[in-house]
Parts: structure tokens; sequence; C-alpha cells
């Protein structure tokens, strides 16, 4: 199975919260729900369709317990989302919950287990929110491809998608859409190790 991160993140690489006010008030975080004045149909119809994508759902802990209060709450059967956030298979990455309320559910204890289930043939598991998961699946290099929707905000605080220990990554943009109120919805995937090298000028590009 393939692994992908489905991210919303602010231009300062923000993932905390991006919902509601009161979505994610973990260390004092008084910033949510700065995702939700830019949606507009385009990035429904994309994001309903990376869901579509999806075998099974891939969460920490903390992600997990925040869907299983909201997402059975939403009843509302034109709503795009709900009724496979509720139904797709829930594997949670944890070393402390001992089973889920949020069915059907599954808890992974560690990396390696993701590891053992992303050998097994299937559509895709993706990582929702759960910002420190998803950062140590790609410093282990078990991500495929990473879509990110990047709102126009500067937060300068919350929890940032990426920041945690790894080999530095190398991506490849295979898709961008800019939606009419300013979100940039990317698609990359992996490649290998980040590549570097040194400006000798500009013929090498012409």
């Amino acid at each position: 199975m393939k692994v992908t991160i489905t991210q919303f993140v602010t231009l300062d690489g923000v993932s905390q919260g991006p919902g509601s006010p009161d979505e994610d008030t973990s260390d004092g975080f008084a910033h949510g729900g700065w995702l939700v004045p830019h949606m507009d149909g385009t990035f429904v119809q994309r994001a309903s369709d990376w869901l579509d994508l999806a075998g099974g759902l891939l969460l920490g802990r903390r992600t997990y317990e925040a869907f299983a209060r909201d997402w059975p709450r939403v009843t509302d059967p034109a709503d795009p989302f709900a009724e496979r956030m509720n139904t797709l298979p829930k594997y949670v990455v944890s070393n402390t919950l001992r089973e889920g309320t949020w069915q059907p559910a599954t808890v992974l204890k560690g990396v390696e287990a993701v590891a053992e289930l992303k050998a097994r043939p299937g559509r895709e598991l993706q990582v929702h929110g759960s910002a420190r998961l998803g950062d140590a699946l790609l410093g282990a290099g078990l991500v495929d491809a990473l879509r990110l929707v990047v709102a126009p905000t500067v937060l300068r605080t919350g929890r940032r998608l990426l920041n945690g220990q790894g080999a530095p990554s190398g991506l490849r943009l295979v898709r961008h859409e800019a939606t009419k109120n300013g979100l940039l919805l990317l698609e990359y995937e992996t490649a290998g190790p980040a590549r570097r090298a040194g400006y000798t000028g500009t013929a090498a590009f012409v």
C-alpha cells in the first residue's frame, strides 16, 4: 500500500487547528480555524477526490481521538466526507492507546508496524492531521506522496508540520492548482534524499 500525507498548512508551515477555533488549543494555541475562510468548491472537490483513493486512515492518537469526537456528529447525508471518514478502517499509531472507540480501528505500536502494513497490497493509507506521525513517517522513508493545501496565512505560532528527526527528503512536484480563494493545492511524490548543488551560473539551466 502507498502511504500518503494529506495536510493543511499555513505559509509558515503551521498545521495545528485548521478547522475551528477550538479544534486544537494545546500548548496555548489560539489561532484555530485559519483554513475555513479560504475554503471553496474547488478545494472540497479535490479533497474528496483524494479521499476516494483511501483504503484506510493512518492516524496518531491525538488526531484519532479528536476525529472520533467530531466526525460521528456530522450526520448531513450531503456531506462529501463524513460517510467515508466514519466507515474507512482506521489505523492508530500509539504506544498508549489500548483500543479504539471509533470503529473500525486497529492500534499499531510504532512506526515499524506501519512499515509492515505498508508492505501489504491495497489502496492508500492516508495520514490526515497527525503532523507528528506524518513527520516521523517521512523521516523514516515510509511516505510515497504528500498532498498539501497551503492557506494564504502566516500565524508565527503553532505546531508545524515538519520539524522532527530523520534524513532530509527530496520531493518531486507532480500536480499543482490555485483555487479562487487563494489556496494552493500541491501534490508531491517523494524522490529519495534531498539533492544539493552549488551555483555556477545560469548556463546550466538554459
